[in-house]
């Protein structure tokens, strides 16, 4: 069995979570806004709400990750959370062009 330390587990865990959050936001967003059969005239609140919350636990998570990838100078989890978080702020930016 392979032992890894708190930190590196704890890396692993805010990375997990991160992906999942990013795919229940994308989710969310494309059953709301993109495949819907009719378009609503207004936006549903209760949704946006929802995914302004996601992102919010979202960019904390990244944020931790990073801080502590960096803390503890891993390079794999530096790269994955700095790449991730480009991945979220192009897919914010791109929801905003599209719908704002």
């Amino acid at each position: 069995m392979l032992i890894r330390s708190a930190k590196i587990q704890f890396l692993f865990w805010i990375a997990f979570f991160s992906v999942v959050l990013y795919i229940w936001i994308i989710t969310i967003g494309l059953q709301t806004f993109v495949l819907p059969d009719e378009k609503p005239m207004e936006l549903p609140q209760n949704v946006v709400i929802l995914m302004f919350v996601l992102y919010g636990f979202l960019a904390v998570a990244v944020l931790a990750g990073t801080i502590i990838s960096t803390m503890i100078n891993n390079r794999f989890y530096m790269k994955f959370f700095s790449i991730f978080m480009m991945v979220g702020l192009a897919t914010l930016l791109t929801t905003r062009s599209m719908f704002g």
